[in-house]
């Protein structure tokens, strides 16, 4: 019997997650792309032309298994379970974990290697990759540095994840609480207390209370954080989760340009 020993790449996928499904949108993959996260706004006609399976911490395994993948992409050990579900049933999974800018970059590469793919998802992470050193470059002389605080949730209090601590910086800011940052779970960087904040004293407020409305008022509300520059200075600020906490395409493009220019627009006022 003769065999024939051939590479054979995906045809059919899943994406459990935005930020993938972005990524197969830009280097041109979609074609092969059979389902998507119910929370993907991003490109805005995935959701209209992609079969829902997913939230983000739940699946519709019957379904995913009915659109019978080739390979399934999900992110992080919130996804686990469903991962482990899946694997259980014979599907190929991949898991990315990444939780930095390097990262996000990586799997861009990964998984245009992994779909056929290569050069286009190369071609496309060097655009981004030369988008943010052009912005880190327009920053780097600037001496009126801002300190920066940004708030991924508001009970508790959890700060901003490393690739967002990296973008703060890239956008010519500094990151409130860099010793956090590095925390790759969510419940590693909470604050002990609205005082934390207060000590800082940050110029700047970021909310992105990750897929829930910011509501202003909460924050002015807070226990002597009418003493924090932010509050003084009316300098707090909202950008949409999608934009920013995506560990994807989204936070390099919309989010960081949004970063820069409320960063910039401080440095201007002061």
């Amino acid at each position: 019997m003769e065999i024939l020993i051939k590479a054979k790449y995906p045809e059919r996928i899943i994406c459990l997650t935005e930020e993938t499904t972005e990524t197969i949108y830009e280097i041109g993959a979609q074609d092969k792309l059979v389902g998507i996260s119910k929370y993907t706004v991003r490109p805005a006609i995935a959701s209209k032309e992609k079969t829902k399976v997913s939230h983000f911490t739940e699946a519709n395994i019957k379904q995913i298994l009915s659109l019978k993948p080739d390979i399934v992409f999900a992110w992080s050990d919130l996804q686990a379970n469903i991962c482990q579900q899946l694997i259980k049933e014979g599907v190929e999974v991949v898991c990315f974990n990444h939780r930095s800018i390097s990262g996000i970059l990586s799997m861009i590469k990964k998984l245009g290697s992994l779909i056929g793919f290569n050069d286009e998802s190369q071609a496309y992470s060097r655009t981004l990759e030369d988008r943010v050193l052009s912005i880190y470059q327009s920053n780097i002389n600037h001496t009126k540095k801002p300190l920066v605080y940004f708030e991924e949730w508001f009970d508790p209090l959890i700060t901003g994840i490393e690739w967002v601590s990296e973008l703060v910086e890239i956008a010519g800011g500094r990151e409130a609480f860099p010793e956090y940052a590095k925390h790759s779970l969510a419940k590693n960087r909470i604050l002990s207390s609205f005082d934390e904040v207060v000590e800082r004293n940050p110029d700047i407020m970021i909310a992105s209370w990750c897929g829930k409305p910011f509501r202003k008022s909460r924050v002015i509300e807070r226990q002597n954080w009418d003493e924090i520059s932010f509050v003084q200075n009316e300098q707090i600020y909202e950008i949409a989760s999608a934009d920013i906490l995506q560990p994807g395409p989204a936070a390099l493009t919309d989010g960081l340009d949004k970063l820069n220019m409320i960063i910039n627009n401080w440095r201007s006022a002061n």
